[in-house]
């Protein structure tokens, strides 16, 4: 066994062998994967195994088609059969919402170049004469679609791999992970021990195990999972062919062929945790006794729609189990607070993601970055508050409602509250609807009975349209007062800190105190890793506010510059909290409350001051994301009840009151604000989202060279912004809201970021990235996933000069 390698993989499931193989093709070689038992013990092997390429989320949908083209290949590269089936898909809609939801994904499909159609009803009876299509509103077909051989896929990385020149230990448990003050970890085992510069958690149900060796929590729980398959079918034993699968997500079941029978599964609403305290060590290839009583109601909507299922007997039923996060995305990234842990932790579609997440695993060890944004993986989504009750909670919901589509804007209730503001309840006697940020609750619109919860449950305007609409056009006729509590916060103090900022930030610090700047964050490869305001506070301190969901995404790029000597850096976001208080009349407002000269002359725009708010000491920002006058206002967290008390009573007379984030996002679209992780993020370059003149190159900055070598290339997009037709946005009773794809005469230009209505201007708004096009030209968003006109804007239409900005 080798005692020094690159990267030791410690699982030898379908996801670590992935991460092995690829770390060779990226030219790694000395690199060894450690697994405790046989390959594929665990939940590996008893997977499903089908494989399918749409995803609501546009990158998921490129690394699912990456991994299905691969398994052809990778057969024929290594001589190892993947037990590749592809007679396709076929996916069903029975309600409305299903049918938005196909027709969204066969548009972002036909943007792609992907197999992925409509069809009539003949044409689906013909492929799966088996099928009763009566009260179907929807049909589309998959063309590859289908299923693979668990252990054959696993065993073809693991050929490649070993071909390539890594080594395979099994019956090998990790016993220990120790990291070096150089960054470095010894991997302890019975059978000796390892050095090396990456540690790889790929350890499937073992996953918190392994990853409590290195002190670390993750949000994983495990739960039981049942399938079962029937004895042959007379009818699929006298066919030529193989049937396509079928996704009857609406029944909440899945069927496929296996043999010469089906194989039915499904994700019922009386679930069964497992494991709750620690998945066994000795744990291995082994099932839980079946249960079918348990998925009966599921099982008879697959037999009211497939009959010949009810008509069977059962030959196997497989009840094994599997390891959920609390969103049922995977964990994917180098753990913030650690030096070279990789995580992959979590993941349920394995097979229809184990290549394109191995890809981007061996990307972001190899490069420092993955070749996408992938946040909607990171593990640094998740922080301490994502605590086992938390989990338990959310995975409970996730597993009981996995086919339950997720609707943009959705926010479920589940394992909440967590985190919550001093304001909190005073926001809740206000009639507040919450949401989650990073484990805060945040109101998102007003004037609902007392603990209503969020009813999205479409992708058309739903109930809370009109309401969030009042408080947009409140706040643009006369105030509005939004909780910005949930921006991370950071101070930086001390005699180096003007220089670590700008040996983190690409744009030069403010050099006088009370001024502000606006600044990117530069990623590995060029891109926008982050957008944060930077003010100067004092001589030496600074004020750092960015995104906070991104709070512990950004750790990783602050670790990366040491800190002078003296110099502090520090989170404040949970110890202050904040309210942004804008509109025409917001300094009207705000005088009531202060001593302070708010005129212009004496506060100009992008300045700062610390005043005092009917007593209440606030560190005041003239800078406001809704575009129009406004100051943010940052208080500590125990005077944010008393300060919210005092704005709503000053604004009470003159018609301003409480405004939530959904109304803030149709603000910020209205002037053209991006966003981070939606406009802002690390695969778009600084001149393609108009970040470029914050980029001072007459410094040393953190990943200035590929900031320079990105800067020197032509545009491959840029971000625009797009009017769409309102008689045809009114007629579908809907607005784009993000992933929309765009089409220009046929071809496809681009995809939609954000979108909203945009209230205070009469406009359906989206801002997206597109190629080939200029103002004025007319484009087709794909809205529902049918054409609506759209017109590219030259500027913005609320208040294109900054005029009501800087007033």
């Amino acid at each position: 066994m080798r005692t020094h390698a690159q990267a030791v993989i410690i699982g030898g499931g379908v996801i670590g062998c992935s991460i092995l193989y690829h770390l060779t093709k990226l030219g790694w070689t000395d690199v060894v994967l450690l697994e405790r038992s046989e390959l594929t013990s665990g939940s590996t092997w008893h997977a499903a195994a089908n494989i399918h390429g749409l995803h609501d989320n546009n990158n998921i949908t490129r690394i699912q088609n990456y991994t299905m083209d691969l398994y052809n290949a990778l057969e024929a590269e290594t001589g190892q059969s993947c037990g590749v089936f592809q007679p396709g898909s076929l996916y069903l809609a029975q309600i409305e919402a299903r049918e938005h939801q196909l027709r969204l994904q066969a548009a972002k499909a036909r943007y792609y170049g992907l197999p992925f159609r409509e069809i009539d009803r003949a044409e689906a009876e013909a492929l799966h004469p088996l099928v009763d299509f009566d009260g179907i509103r929807c049909i589309m077909f998959e063309e590859n679609g289908g299923n693979v051989d668990p252990s054959g896929v696993t065993n073809a990385y693991a050929v490649g791999a070993r071909q390539n020149g890594a080594e395979i230990i099994r019956f090998c448990p990790v016993t220990g992970t120790e990291q070096q003050p150089d960054g470095s970890w010894i991997v302890r085992t019975d059978k000796g021990d390892i050095h090396t510069q990456w540690v790889v958690n790929a350890a499937g149900l073992w996953g918190r195990e392994v990853a409590a060796l290195a002190g670390i929590a993750l949000p994983l729980q495990p739960t039981e999972h049942q399938y079962f398959v029937t004895e042959t079918i007379a009818e699929i034993a006298g066919m030529d062919r193989r049937l396509p699968s079928v996704a009857d997500r609406d029944g909440e079941y899945y069927l496929r062929q296996e043999g010469k029978g089906l194989l039915v599964g499904a994700y019922e609403k009386d679930m069964r945790f497992w494991a709750v305290d620690g998945t066994p060590q000795g744990f291995g290839h082994e099932l839980f006794a079946d249960d079918l009583e348990r998925i009966e109601p599921n099982m008879m909507r697959a037999i009211a729609r497939v009959p010949a299922v009810g008509e069977a007997g059962i030959k196997r039923v497989i009840n094994g189990p599997m390891i959920w996060s609390p969103d049922s995305n995977v964990l994917f990234g180098p753990v913030p607070e650690l030096r070279n842990y990789f995580c992959c932790n979590g993941i349920i579609p394995g097979f229809s993601q184990s290549g394109g997440m191995g890809l981007l695993a061996a990307d972001w060890i190899v490069t420092g970055e993955s070749r996408y944004d992938m946040f909607a993986w990171d593990v640094a989504r998740f922080g301490a508050w994502a605590d086992a009750a938390f989990t338990r909670a959310r995975v409970g919901d996730q597993y009981a409602n996995r086919f339950k589509i997720h609707f943009p804007n959705e926010e479920r209730s589940a394992g909440r509250p967590v985190r919550t503001r001093p304001a909190y309840d005073r926001q809740r006697e206000l009639g507040a609807v919450f949401g989650l940020n990073y484990g805060w609750e945040h109101p998102l619109y007003y004037g609902q009975p007392v603990g209503a919860l969020d009813q999205t449950h479409g992708f058309t305007r739903q109930d809370w349209w009109d309401q969030v609409g009042t408080e947009a056009r409140m706040l643009r006729t006369s105030a509005g007062i939004i909780d910005i509590s949930n921006f991370a916060k950071y101070r930086c103090k001390g005699p180096g800190a003007e220089d670590w900022l700008n040996a983190v930030f690409a744009n030069t610090m403010p050099r006088s105190v009370g001024r502000s700047c606006l600044t990117p964050l530069i990623g590995r490869r060029g891109g926008i890793a982050g957008d944060f305001t930077v003010t100067r506070t004092a001589g030496d301190t600074f004020w750092i506010i960015g995104s906070g969901m991104a709070e512990r995404y950004h750790r990783r790029f602050f670790g990366e510059v040491p800190l002078p000597e003296g110099t502090t850096f520090d989170s404040l976001t949970d110890a202050w909290c904040g309210f942004n208080v804008a509109g025409p009349r917001s300094r009207e407002l705000l005088q009531r409350l202060t001593d302070t000269s708010l005129a212009t002359e004496d506060f100009p725009f992008m300045r700062s001051q610390w005043i005092t708010i009917g007593g209440v000491e606030v560190l005041a920002l003239r800078v406001s994301f809704t575009g129009d006058l406004g100051w943010e206002l940052h208080c500590a967290a125990r005077d944010q009840p008393r300060l919210y008390d005092l704005l709503l009573e000053a604004g009470r007379d003159m018609g301003a009151g409480p405004v939530g984030s959904r109304a803030l996002m149709s603000l910020r679209i209205e002037k053209g604000y991006g966003s981070w992780s939606r406009e802002y993020s690390p695969e778009y370059w600084p001149q393609e989202v108009g970040l470029d003149r914050l980029c001072k190159m007459d410094k040393a900055f953190l990943n200035r060279d590929a900031a320079a070598a990105t800067l020197a290339k032509e545009p491959r997009e840029r971000l625009v912004m797009l009017a769409l037709d309102s008689a045809e946005t009114d007629a579908s009773n809907a607005d784009a809201t993000g992933g929309e794809p765009i089409f220009h005469e046929g071809k496809g230009i681009g995809r939609v970021t954000s979108g909203a209505y945009g209230y205070s201007v009469g406009m359906s708004l989206a801002l997206g990235f597109v190629r080939d096009t200029a103002p004025g030209d007319t484009v087709e968003v794909m809205v529902l996933g049918r054409p609506h006109r759209a017109t590219v804007l030259a500027q913005p239409p609320f208040d294109p000069e900054g005029s009501r900005l800087r007033a």
